[in-house]
């Protein structure tokens, strides 16, 4: 997989760009790994509700075809966009986020803050008052999962906790674009024009704004290794 560095870019040329790269045949099964971080957007998914974009005020909302609902991205944010075939590496889709996350995790856990997942709502959170406790949370997936078939997924609880990294993909033929965004050293005041993901009042929090003095190339190269890692072959 090769990783390309496109720096700070225009959130919705690169949407093209990842929907171009994805659909041409010419790229015979070749998978890319794109690191960057956009000028201030607001993106809203497929799942989308108007009503959750507040006050957008100056920042452009787009609508996209990935997954989930409303966020934001902005400068001081690492995106990362795997372009991959998951029939080739053998991945289904519910895996494939699993190695997301996974990777975020990992990711966080080289600077000391310990990430976790919530039952029912896709993400990296971490636990506002203390972000480097390893104690599990209450409000984790259980794994197996034992809900019922056709049952309604977990009501998520966000008690104590702050979302630092969002996750929205799309799979077309097999194929991934979209991806995950980590918070490094934001201006996080966007994220209240929002309902982040949908929940209303859901915490958005940074490396940064937990106490920790990461610079984006670090964290960037950091979140890139784990992806590459979580996803080779």
């Amino acid at each position: 997989m090769d990783t390309r560095w496109l720096g700070r870019c225009d959130y919705l040329a690169t949407f093209q760009e990842m929907k171009e790269f994805t659909a041409s045949p010419a790229n015979g099964g070749r998978d890319q790994l794109w690191i960057c971080e956009h000028p201030p957007v607001f993106t809203l998914g497929l799942a989308g509700r108007a009503e959750h974009v507040l006050a957008p005020g100056d920042i452009p909302v787009v609508a996209i075809d990935r997954g989930g609902q409303v966020t934001y991205h902005g400068p001081g944010q690492v995106v990362a966009y795997p372009l991959i075939d998951l029939k080739a590496r053998h991945i289904f889709v519910k895996e494939y986020v699993f190695r997301l996350e996974d990777a975020v995790i990992r990711a966080l856990d080289r600077f000391g803050v310990t990430g976790h997942r919530v039952a029912g709502a896709p993400g990296i959170y971490v636990r506002v008052d203390d972000p480097f406790s390893h104690a599990a949370l209450p409000q984790r997936p259980q794994r197996p999962q034992r809900r019922e078939a056709g049952s309604a997924a977990p009501e998520p609880d966000f008690t104590g906790l702050g979302k630092i990294a969002a996750l929205g993909i799309k799979v077309s033929n097999h194929r991934t674009y979209h991806g995950v965004a980590l918070n490094v050293a934001m201006d996080l005041e966007p994220f209240s024009r929002i309902n982040p993901c949908g929940y209303a009042g859901l915490q958005t929090v940074d490396l940064s704004t937990i106490g920790v003095s990461v610079s984006w190339d670090e964290a960037a190269h950091e979140l890139a290794a784990q992806l590459e890692r979580r996803l080779a072959l």
